[in-house]
């Protein structure tokens, strides 16, 4: 058990925990959450003893063990294989014991016993399957450390920690450097690790995968929520309903919903199909106030063109030896309006598409036609690197704007969290989030109609995360995204382009179903020599159950759409009608001069009131259809 006894913590002048208390139990698995700045990794150093309390108590169980993730990995010559088992400490201590003991018959068979009883003997089968489920090929386990790039040692000290015996494990944003197949792989590790895991992470589809509860840490204290981050929205909501302006947002789309529900619901053989829209409408409820108190209000400006096709692509290749191009056979247009996400593993060509899409690398061979006034609104990471770092927030909007009033750009980068004394603060000292946030802010400024965002939301905190999926679901141009952020994709893309073995192609299906394929793919990969046929042909078995999913996803799509154009239609006419029911009311109307205008309103609620019971039986349809291929 860890506990905490009104205890406080500083950094310099800044109070990062004022007399706060927590008791977290053995085996439980915790979300550690709150805005950039609130003091989670001062937590995670206190926990390791690398910061020490300036008031109360930390109770930590004697002997403890605490694994966590290595932020540097050095230059090494061993074997990635090797590096990973160094973080199993004790059995590397019992074979330094029995290099030692060769001499000592007795002390050396005692050291093979503990050997055992530690299951030493499989220690490097289990420190391959982690390389494996992180991605490594055997032959990258023979690689030495020094060969890899920074993302990968990354892994590699993730791997490191995974290794190791802990009663305790401390991970700090692990899905950083991961891509989307490494997570789900990752989320399955965890699940099963018996001990106490403490993890920082603003993907809110990684805390409901992993852990049963969250701890907020928010205005100096630590808050303590029993559940996944879904549960805790819902209850941080409760705790903020009484701000009403968190509902008036929505309060349109809510009106329309609770009454589709009440007149389903007074139809008995109709009251099944109410059951999910009452879940929408708790689901949006619970969002919009569990956000209410967000410091981001943005939104993309309208572009001011947008021409079709925005972007051709014929014959292309992409990469960076013509020998041997990473992608090839590329053909396909970016219409206006797309809204694309791309799927594959690390190092499939994801980013190297978007960078050619961007003109920032150019094709190898092919031709790449613009569309007449496509402007591009490209974020990658590196980008960050770009900013000037002696100058303020404020200068490199003037920089890109020199026209427009210093007040309305100030008005601007407020929306990003960049208020007062932060606007004219130098970059240089900024922390990734942050920087992220000024680059972002920079190119929504600039009005793109193609935006093209390769992992935007590395370093950004959840609220950030939730500003900008929805300033991208209100975007009126073209999107292209690669993400890991399953919660982004799910709610800004509406179709999927995969790149696999060097080509690029549609996938007929959706994240789940991507995720499923993925799973399958890794399965078959990784499959080990001596392994039975009865094993490969069920794992074949399990390839063709995610086709059959695919194929049934296929099916889906096309009736999903046409539900939601037929919500989006009710929507507007429910509105209309409520005005026109309003007008009707109102007695004024049937005076003898208002007999035009009573006609026409009589004709229209008519109209109105016809069409919506017309699409509400469709709505009937269609969800009866979607119904039948879930069964």
């Amino acid at each position: 058990m860890i506990r905490l006894k009104s205890l406080s913590l500083r950094r310099g002048i800044k109070v990062l925990l004022e007399r706060a208390d927590l008791m977290l139990n053995p085996g439980c698995k915790v979300g550690v959450v709150g805005p950039n700045g609130a003091g989670k990794s001062s937590f995670f150093a206190l926990l390791r003893g690398e910061l020490h309390q300036d008031v109360g108590d930390l109770e930590l169980p004697p002997g403890y063990v605490i694994a966590h993730v290595a932020q540097e990995t050095p230059a090494l010559d061993m074997p990635a294989l090797d590096y990973v088992l160094d973080g199993d400490l004790e059995l590397r201590a019992i074979e330094r014991e029995l290099a030692a003991s060769q001499h000592d018959g007795l002390h050396h068979a005692e050291c093979l016993a503990r050997l055992e009883t530690i299951d030493g003997y499989s220690a490097p089968a289990r420190a391959a399957k982690l390389l494996a489920g992180l991605g490594f090929s055997e032959q990258e386990m023979a690689r030495p450390v020094a060969s890899f790039s920074g993302g990968w040692r990354m892994r590699l000290n993730l791997a490191q920690a995974l290794m190791r015996r802990s009663d305790l494990l401390l991970l700090d944003e692990p899905t950083n450097h991961l891509d989307l197949e490494t997570v789900v792989w990752l989320e399955n590790w965890l699940r099963s690790y018996p001990g106490m895991l403490l993890v920082i992470s603003h993907d809110r589809d990684f805390l409901d995968n992993t852990v049963n509860a969250i701890l907020h840490v928010e205005q100096a204290a630590l808050n303590l929520y029993t559940g996944n981050y879904a549960d805790f929205e819902a209850q941080k909501a409760a705790r903020l309903s009484l701000q009403q302006q968190a509902f008036e947002k929505q309060q349109r789309e809510i009106a329309h919903l609770e009454s589709f529900i009440t007149r389903f619901k007074a139809k008995a053989t109709k009251a099944r199909q109410a059951q999910s829209r009452v879940k929408a409408l708790e689901r949006m409820e619970r969002i919009a106030a569990a956000h209410v108190d967000s410091p981001f209000t943005f939104a993309f400006r309208e572009p001011d063109s947008s021409p079709n096709p925005l972007l051709r692509i014929e014959d292309g290749a992409a990469g960076y030896n013509p020998a041997q191009p990473v992608l090839r056979n590329l053909n396909f247009s970016v219409e206006r309006g797309a809204r694309l996400g791309l799927l594959g593993v690390n190092g499939a060509g994801k980013s190297t598409l978007i960078k050619s899409l961007a003109g920032e690398r150019p094709l190898l061979h092919g031709v790449r036609t613009e569309g007449k006034g496509l402007r591009v609104g490209y974020f990658a990471q590196h980008q960050l690197d770009q900013l000037r770092e002696d100058e303020t927030p404020l200068w490199h909007m003037q920089k890109l704007d020199p026209v427009t009033r210093e007040q309305e750009l100030r008005d601007y980068l407020g929306g990003f969290d960049f208020r007062g004394e932060m606007a004219m603060s130098k970059v240089g000292p900024f922390s990734g989030g942050e920087k992220a946030r000024l680059a972002l802010a920079l190119l929504i400024w600039q009005k793109p109609n193609l935006l093209l965002l390769d992992e935007p939301t590395n370093h950004l905190d959840i609220e950030m995360r939730q500003a900008l999926t929805l300033a991208m679901q209100d975007y009126e141009g073209a999107l292209i995204v690669v993400s890991h952020d399953r919660h982004l994709m799910r709610s800004t893309v509406d179709d999927f382009w995969l790149i696999e073995g060097g080509t690029l192609r549609v996938f007929d299906g959706d994240l789940d179903d991507y995720t499923q394929y993925s799973q399958d793919n890794r399965n078959v990969d990784t499959r080990r020599p001596g392994e039975s046929g009865e094993q490969v042909d069920r794992k074949a078995l399990k390839r063709q159950e995610a086709e059959t999913r695919q194929r049934l996803s296929a099916q889906r799509k096309p009736l999903e759409q046409r539900l939601g154009k037929i919500d989006k239609e009710l929507a507007q006419l429910t509105a209309t009608h409520a005005a026109l029911t309003a007008q009707l009311a109102d007695q004024s109307i049937y005076a003898l001069e208002n007999k035009a205008v009573l006609q026409d309103a009589l004709l229209q609620e008519a109209q109105a009131k016809q069409r919506i019971e017309s699409l509400e039986l469709e709505w009937l349809e269609v969800t009866e259809a979607l119904e039948a291929l879930q069964a």
